[in-house]
């Protein structure tokens, strides 16, 4: 197990961060220099408030609005952030990665806009809606492994056979400060914001929001979310090491992984405010929610953050509350599940 202090972390094993480049963690001006080099590509996210949603949590929620992507999810920031920063010969060699959906059609996409050969690793019976978008990419998709977790030993492997530049979803300063300009935005828009909550699956999305609010407005608190039945981040915040679980088997794919993941669980540690685990079951209530109140679709990870202002609501009567809805890639089949 690795152990870390409140200001970083030590491993005792260097081996899971052997592919990782600079392991120090994004700054505000890493944030503003990101937004920089992806305004070109990406607009500006809406931020949505919804009088419907409003009266049913007795505060004002304000949605982020990352389904609106170009690829259904937030995690393009970070793809396009650090593919254009890439070297020549990196960019000539190709990137390799593994994703349960959300960061493989990121790097698909931005590896297509700058003209890089890209593989993405998925395991066996991954989100077809999102298997299908970094198809339409462009990229080559390697299907192996029984989750998230083996798919991503199996790109490692790859990536020392085949001298491909390993891209981890989470050990990326380049990835969490691109993620991290959504922030920003949000701060344009609502900058009295009292609390925001984020989803929680690398934890890429927490860091970076949680850079920025605690640079521009440290009074406003970081909330972040993961799925109870994949807590390997939020065991990891409380205990000081980082933690796996055997398994992690949620709906929410987009929060599926066993292993936490030393620069965002770093970054969490110092950043964050508090951390809530959220059910399945407050996973669907939370999907069908967006739909009936802001005629919306998010997919688990998307409407973690909802199910868990849903939980503490009680807590946050007369507040400004952010809702960062990460993605909107959710399958045919479970959202009609959801709306049973």
């Amino acid at each position: 197990m690795v152990e870390f202090s409140k200001r970083g972390l030590h491993p005792t094993n260097k081996t899971e961060y052997r592919h990782t480049n600079c392991m120090e963690p994004p700054t505000l001006k890493d944030v503003i220099l990101a937004r920089n080099r992806i305004q070109a590509y990406l607009l500006k996210t809406p931020l949505h408030t919804y009088p419907l949603l409003n009266d049913h949590l007795g505060f004002d929620a304000y949605v982020k609005h990352e389904n609106n992507q170009p690829t259904g999810a937030f995690k393009i920031r970070g793809g396009i952030n650090l593919i254009s920063q890439l070297s020549a010969d990196e960019k000539a060699r190709g990137v390799i990665t593994a994703s349960t959906g959300n960061h493989g059609q990121s790097i698909a996409l931005a590896s297509k806009l700058f003209g890089v050969k890209a593989t993405v690793c998925v395991q066996k019976g991954a989100n077809p809606t999102k298997v299908a978008g970094i198809r339409s990419y462009g990229a080559e998709i390697v299907e192996e492994g029984k989750d998230f977790d083996e798919a991503r030993e199996n790109a490692e492997k790859l990536s020392k056979k085949h001298g491909y530049r390993y891209i981890h979803s989470g050990n990326e300063p380049l990835l969490i400060s691109g993620v991290g300009t959504m922030a920003l935005e949000m701060m344009e828009d609502q900058p009295d914001l009292d609390v925001v909550f984020a989803p929680v699956g690398a934890g890429t999305n927490c860091a970076g929001i949680a850079t920025v609010l605690k640079a521009l407005s440290p009074n406003t608190k970081v909330i972040a979310v993961q799925s109870e039945n994949a807590p390997s981040v939020y065991m990891s915040w409380k205990s000081g090491k980082l933690e796996s679980t055997e398994t992690a088997k949620t709906m929410a794919d987009g929060l599926a992984t066993r292993q936490a993941f030393q620069l965002p669980t770093q970054m969490l540690r110092d950043l964050i405010d508090d951390f809530v685990l959220v059910s399945d079951d407050e996973l669907r209530h939370a999907i069908k929610l967006y739909v009936e109140t802001a005629h919306t679709v998010a997919e688990g990870a998307g409407a973690a953050p909802l199910a868990a202002a849903v939980k503490i609501k009680d807590q946050l009567q007369g507040k400004k509350v952010g809702l960062i809805l990460s993605g909107g890639n959710i399958t045919y089949e479970n959202l009609l599940q959801c709306l049973k």
